[in-house]
């Protein structure tokens, strides 16, 4: 099983969204599906990261590995996203060595989540 990108679809950037018009976390979602996930790499659509204070949310997992999540992202990021994105789903355990980054990833990261099972675990 490979890595999996979710996209918080609900999302509204810390802005008031006017009633029938696309929220922000739908439109990054829309923009990822159509230029298409890297490798090893899955796009999935979620209803809520809990991350409504930071804007736009995503977060990165696959089994074994270190999951992230990332806040305050745009369409700009799109690439930079992707990029981030093929590079995780690269590692054994989710750690991507920090200048090897997008920036976005640097500055951007909210949480860092143990693997599960845990490493120790997963290694006897």
């Amino acid at each position: 099983m490979g890595t999996t990108l979710y996209v918080c679809t609900t999302c509204k950037a810390g802005e008031p969204v006017p009633d029938g018009d696309p929220r922000p976390g739908a439109q990054l979602h829309a923009a990822l599906m159509a230029e298409g996930a890297p490798g090893d790499v899955r796009i999935v659509g979620v209803e809520c990261l809990s991350a409504c204070n930071t804007g736009c949310a995503i977060s990165l997992t696959k089994p074994g590995a270190w999951s992230y999540v990332y806040g305050r992202l745009t369409l700009d990021d799109v690439p930079a996203i992707l990029e981030g994105a093929g590079k995780y789903a690269a590692t054994t355990d989710g750690i991507v060595p920090w200048r090897d980054r997008p920036t976005v990833f640097r500055k951007q990261s909210i949480a860092r989540i143990p693997p599960h099972p845990p490493l120790e675990e997963a290694a006897e």
